[in-house]
């Protein structure tokens, strides 16, 4: 149930959005950047315009999810293709990869806002978001002067999920998805191949009924997270041979299961939480990079021999 204070939060964006004689919504299709959306809509009507950038780290699927959840607001949905391996910054996967991939999709989001004559562009960050771990995607945020409605009235992520049920959005309850350069750990490149591997890894998991998962590509080494609830599942011998076998055929040497299970930001600096939780639509939640060790060093441990 929407309260009294939220609805006045809710209010106040769509005051603040009409005020405005266009805006352009950086749209994911995640709850974030759909309830700016559906606020947007309802402030401007056609003034609003929502725009999802495709490129190598977004999965196909959540670019078919953003072009549906569209279609469910109403909201006019504009598609900007550009690629962030052309940007050797984002691919040598340094501790700023997310803030040279913001960069680069909201610069794509101005150039169609000029090109539509629209003055304003807004992305879906949220009031929970600055104080949750290493988001370096929210300097390019910042420092592109991008509006950030949810952020600027106070609206939490609790708060968004509450917006989304009261307009009946299907994606209300959608876990964060971070973009596919999230599971590769900092220091390895990010490239097609590894970005291709991981996303046909990780719609083999979908496919498998699994619902929060990441499969991080460690140089060729599977390592796959599965939530705390779904454990079990991928405990089954029948799972592990799956996995192995084709996860193998898609080109990874060595496939494991992560025991401590899914969460976010594993290969992170912070190591506990998404670099850019929110899904701003720039760029989806991206769970970031870190120190993690690469394959070369993920047997290297010394451990009893039990003897």
């Amino acid at each position: 149930m929407t309260t009294a204070t939220t609805t006045a939060k809710a209010d106040a964006v769509r005051d603040a959005l009409a005020d405005r004689s266009g805006v352009l919504v950086a749209f994911s299709g995640g709850v974030d950047s759909s309830v700016v959306a559906a606020l947007a809509h309802d402030a401007l009507g056609d003034g609003a315009v929502a725009c999802t950038a495709k490129s190598e780290t977004l999965p196909d699927a959540e670019l078919d999810e953003a072009r549906r959840v569209a279609r469910e607001i109403g909201i006019r949905h504009e598609v900007v293709e550009f690629s962030e391996l052309d940007n050797p910054d984002f691919v040598q996967n340094d501790g700023d990869r997310c803030y040279h991939c913001r960069t680069m999709r909201l610069g794509r989001m101005y150039d169609v806002a000029r090109d539509l004559g629209i003055g304003t562009v807004c992305d879906g960050t949220n009031a929970s978001d600055p104080g949750e771990g290493h988001r370096p995607g929210l300097r390019a945020v910042e420092e592109l002067e991008v509006f950030s409605p949810l952020l600027a009235h106070e609206i939490t992520k609790e708060e968004v999920r509450t917006l989304a049920d009261s307009y009946d959005l299907s994606v209300a309850d959608k876990p964060a998805m971070a973009c596919l350069s999230s599971r590769i750990p900092t220091g390895l490149e990010v490239t097609e191949e590894r970005l291709t591997r991981v996303e046909r890894a990780e719609s083999l998991l979908r496919e498998w009924g699994f619902s929060q998962f990441r499969v991080r590509d460690h140089d060729g080494l599977a390592r796959v997270e599965v939530g705390a609830d779904e454990l079990d599942r991928a405990l089954n011998p029948e799972f592990a041979r799956a996995a192995h076998e084709h996860l193998s055929e898609i080109g990874f040497d060595h496939v494991t299961l992560d025991l401590e299970g899914y969460r976010t930001g594993s290969v992170s600096p912070g190591g506990d939480a998404d670099s850019g939780s929110s899904d701003t639509g720039a760029d989806e939640p991206t769970d970031g990079e870190d120190d993690a060790p690469l394959v070369e060093d993920v047997f290297a441990q010394d451990y009893p021999s039990g003897e």
